[in-house]
């Protein structure tokens, strides 16, 4: 075989190493029966943060559905969460992957981070279409009018408040497409996956296991639970049979680590991330607050409990396995990490609220 019959265009072909197909089967070039001429060279920036990039994922099960044999590059600071089964190219954003970005052709490029250096970058990429945001005369612009719609939300509480469409509507709009339900993707560890769910079914002899993540991170406070709630509730769901388990990062350890004591329930511990959706993975129910678990679990296809107070929950998106649990009064606090009241609208969401709510979902009533 000669250089000139080397299939450049191949979806398999990697650069300067040998492909997969090869590796494995020895195929050359000439006679390769997997031979994939790749439909579209597509670009997506979406750097952070991670549960963002996470919930952006159904656009690839769109692209890949529309385009098949499309290759996908993607520039994200969260690279770890992604499956390069679907994404071919996973890049994080320093000097060698914006070299490598602005001096390659590609037939789409989207972008779909705010900050003026994301836009910038989609403003240099050379793509036949873009979609997203951009940047020209000193400032961010929409590459093209559907993009016009999340800018003014993001502009003005006053229109945030008033949307009615969810965050992967709006990304489907933006990207001339209609959502129709596809799914988010992630990287999981099956391995690490089945022996998580081999732990956790033996402790649980027979009962339906539910994670309860107790953390949301300090950029809003307003999202967070009392330590007498999560109590309580583990409490209430131990007596109606089911298996709680207490859920959360390093932040969260202290506190969980004195649930656990205190009530009863177990704790695990806290681990990276990867062993973090393995262990996600095997629970039956998620009770979450508005954070990173909210799209882990919703990318998992898990039964989800969202407790949410300053977001407009119109922005989530469930897939129907779950429920959203709000204050009665409503919150006033619209994306506000202090509350106006006196009493802070979460106390408002009560344990028997939630234990009800996992009681309707898990039962499917």
């Amino acid at each position: 075989m000669q250089f000139k019959d080397v299939k450049q265009d191949c979806l398999h072909f990697k650069g300067n190493i040998p492909c997969k197909p090869n590796k494995e089967h020895d195929y050359t070039c000439t006679s390769c029966p997997v031979y994939a001429p790749i439909s579209k060279r597509i670009a997506i920036i979406k750097l952070g943060a991670l549960g963002d990039v996470i919930r952006t994922t159904p656009l690839v099960v769109k692209f890949n559905n529309l385009y098949p044999n499309c290759h996908i590059t993607w520039l994200t600071h969260s690279p770890e969460v992604l499956p390069s089964k679907q994404i071919h190219t996973i890049l994080k954003p320093d000097a060698f992957s914006i070299h490598l970005l602005t001096n390659k052709h590609f037939d789409i490029a989207i972008n779909l981070d705010k900050e003026e250096e994301a836009c910038m970058l989609l403003d240099q990429i050379t793509a036949k279409e873009k979609f997203g945001y951009t940047y020209f005369d000193g400032k961010i612009q929409p590459a093209t009018p559907a993009a016009e719609h999340k800018l003014m939300t993001g502009y003005f509480d006053e229109l945030s408040k008033n949307n009615t469409k969810s965050y992967l509507e709006e990304i489907f709009e933006i990207c001339h497409f209609n959502f129709q339900q596809e799914p988010y993707l992630i990287n999981k560890n099956e391995q690490l996956s089945q022996q998580w769910k081999d732990r956790l079914a033996e402790l649980a002899a027979g009962k339906k296991i539910i994670g309860l993540n107790t953390g949301c991170g300090p950029r809003w406070n307003t999202r967070l639970w009392s330590v007498e709630a999560w109590l309580e509730l583990a409490s209430k769901l131990k007596e109606a049979g089911y298996f709680p388990v207490f859920l959360g990062g390093e932040l969260e350890h202290p506190k969980n680590t004195q649930l656990s004591k205190e009530s009863g329930a177990f704790y695990p511990g806290h681990f990276s991330l990867e062993e973090f959706i393995a262990l996600t993975d095997a629970c039956d129910l998620i009770v979450t607050q508005v954070t990173m678990m909210m799209h882990i679990a919703t990318a998992l296809q898990k039964k989800m409990i969202l407790i949410n107070t300053i977001f407009n929950a119109h922005e989530f998106e469930l897939y129907g396995r779950g429920e959203i649990v709000q204050p009665p009064n409503g919150c006033v606090c619209f994306y506000g990490n202090t509350c106006v009241n006196e009493k802070a609208c979460m106390h408002d969401i009560t344990p028997d609220m939630i234990h009800a709510a996992v009681s309707r979902t898990i039962n499917g009533y």
